[in-house]
């Protein structure tokens, strides 16, 4: 069925002199296609936990069955942004990335408009792990048109502007919401709206987005800047077997291995705090619907200027080293997950710039265990490196923020849930020590060589 997303093949090469201006061009509208494009799966990722206080309310649901439902987000996805990531390497992203929107916007009309679909935690998971599904066939498609339109100097620069995407999308899910709301008074509107939203966005992304240079009659990004990763030749313009990618380059990869375990925990602190922000803050600090919503807003878009000075750090002043620009911002967050939890009912204030805090700062880390996966795999095969970190951050962090943390909070109340949550931080930090060691070794081996 994957043969409709074939790549492009190559054209015949332009004329040297347009060149520069179709590749300048081009790379301005490609990247709008995927960084829009992406957060378009970000309108339709987290909408179920904007409605989880509606169902405990109204349906009689309880923390710990809606935790099992919104898990099936994580699973399907960790398991397809991986899978995906295999097809996505050997596809054409302009197809790719839009059709998987479309998938995911249709799920979210169901659970808009018909009753059914909330109307047992069984069908909630199914739906929701389709809808997990088709939201990964959004990163792989974005990782390979990353790696192909712009060279390794570029990239850390690229990609960290383009990871905002996560909060772009993410953070308009509750002004969309509220917008829904006032016109509808109908709590569904979390649903329905942001879908609608989507379909134009992939409408977009497939008027912008292309294949890889060559598709278009342009040179490889390495030629064109003159920026040759170390060992590359015309090989790495070649499509690899699903074997060539998934041994050779991911499963030897020890490097790749350290990211994904600690990938695990800063995914479990992400949406251990994202997924039960509105109930948390409902119940807990006895916030208004209101200002749950524009509480998860400010989580989001904090990240924008968090990533962005994640990745500055990261080249400016730790001079590449990845891993431990990683340890220095979960550190931070452990400090604002401890003020975020310890902070007594009564002070919104405290509480709103303690999340904004952690929506700040744990967005840099995610962002640069994605790009060290890109680094680590030739391009031919960076959907799947990004993909195996995908699927131990949303197979073991995401479940465990959904599921474990749900039925923690009803055991052991919110002091557990936060237990587990600073637990998560400082064992991410314990998994990216090894990746700061490697890291080291690396750079001394190329100084070495040099």
């Amino acid at each position: 069925m994957f043969a409709f997303f074939r790549p492009a093949a190559h054209q015949a090469p332009l004329p040297d002199e347009r060149v520069d201006s179709t590749y300048r061009r081009l790379r301005w509208q490609i990247f709008a296609g995927i960084f829009f494009g992406y957060a378009g799966y970000y309108l339709l990722r987290k909408n179920f936990s904007l409605a989880m206080p509606y169902l405990i309310e109204e349906e009689g649901y309880t923390r710990g069955q809606l935790g099992v439902a919104i898990s099936a987000i994580a699973i399907a996805y960790g398991l397809s942004k991986f899978l995906m990531g295999l097809v996505s390497d050997r596809s054409n992203p302009r197809y790719f990335l839009p059709f998987g929107l479309l998938i995911s916007a249709g799920v979210m009309f169901i659970f808009g408009f018909a009753h059914w679909a909330t109307s047992s935690v069984t069908i909630m998971f199914v739906l929701l792990f389709i809808n997990g599904w088709a939201q990964g066939m959004g990163w792989p498609p974005s990782g390979r048109t990353m790696v192909h339109w712009w060279s390794q100097k570029e990239r850390g620069g690229v990609v960290s502007v383009w990871n905002v995407a996560h909060n772009v999308g993410g953070g308009l899910i509750g002004p969309l919401f509220l917008l829904g709301l006032g016109w509808t008074n109908d709590w569904h509107a979390a649903f329905y709206v942001p879908a609608a939203v989507a379909v134009l966005v992939a409408v977009f992304a497939f008027a912008t987005m292309r294949d890889t240079p060559q598709s278009v009659g342009l040179p490889p990004v390495e030629q064109y800047k003159n920026d040759y990763p170390e060992g590359y030749d015309e090989s790495h313009e070649q499509e690899f077997s699903a074997k060539q990618i998934f041994v050779e380059y991911v499963l030897r990869n020890k490097l790749l291995w350290y990211i994904a375990l600690a990938n695990v925990f800063v995914y479990l602190l992400r949406y251990g705090v994202l997924d039960w922000a509105p109930t948390y803050l409902k119940e807990a600090k006895h916030f208004s619907v209101d200002t749950t919503s524009w509480a998860y807003f400010f989580y989001e878009w904090a990240g924008i200027p968090g990533t962005l000075l994640c990745g500055w750090m990261s080249d400016k002043i730790f001079r590449g080293n990845r891993g431990l620009t990683g340890i220095v911002f979960m550190a931070l967050v452990t400090v604002a997950t401890l003020v975020y939890w310890l902070n007594p009912p009564g002070n919104p204030t405290v509480d709103m710039i303690a999340l904004f805090s952690i929506g700040f700062l744990i967005y840099g880390p995610v962002m640069l265990i994605g790009l060290q996966a890109l680094e680590l795999a030739p391009k031919k095969a960076a959907g799947t490196a990004a993909g195996f970190t995908g699927l131990f951050g949303y197979l073991g962090g995401s479940v465990a923020a959904s599921a474990a943390m749900g039925y923690t909070v009803d055991h052991f109340g919110w002091d557990g849930g936060f237990v587990l949550l600073v637990s998560a931080c400082v064992l991410a930090i314990a998994f990216m020590v090894p990746t700061l060691w490697h890291t080291k070794a690396a750079s001394a081996n190329r100084e070495a060589v040099a």
